[in-house]
């Protein structure tokens, strides 16, 4: 299995930028597509962004132009660069691993979350 610790978060206005980090530990990781996603009080969880293990990537409509995630593999990290904030970006962000094992078996593994907040 897969350990996966956000960092990065924090209170930003609107218009600023942060970069959120996930570090991996396991060795699945150069198998699993890895995504961010985002979690506000009372609403779903959605998918922000995610890169597959070839480094294709796909974005929230909301955040496309904004937002880009990259992955280093040789480190075991995946980040998120998220520029031109908004209010509406506030929430929880969760670092994602999902894939299927070399046994074939699905897996779906979330970090702890990391709070982003920001102001108008």
């Amino acid at each position: 299995q897969v350990q996966l610790v956000e960092s990065g978060g924090g209170l930003v206005q609107a218009g600023g930028s942060l970069r959120l980090s996930c570090a991996a530990s396991g060795s699945i990781f150069r198998r699993s597509t890895m995504g961010w996603y985002r979690q506000a009080p009372g609403k779903q969880r959605d998918l922000v962004a995610a890169i597959t293990t070839g480094g294709s990537t796909n974005y929230a409509d909301s955040v496309k132009g904004r937002f880009t995630i990259s992955r280093d593999n040789a480190k075991n990290t995946v980040d998120l660069q998220m520029n031109s904030l908004k209010p509406e970006d506030t929430a929880v962000y969760y670092c994602n691993a999902k894939g299927i094992s070399l046994t074939l078996d699905k897996y779906d593994f979330w970090g702890q979350g990391t709070q982003v907040i920001v102001s108008s």
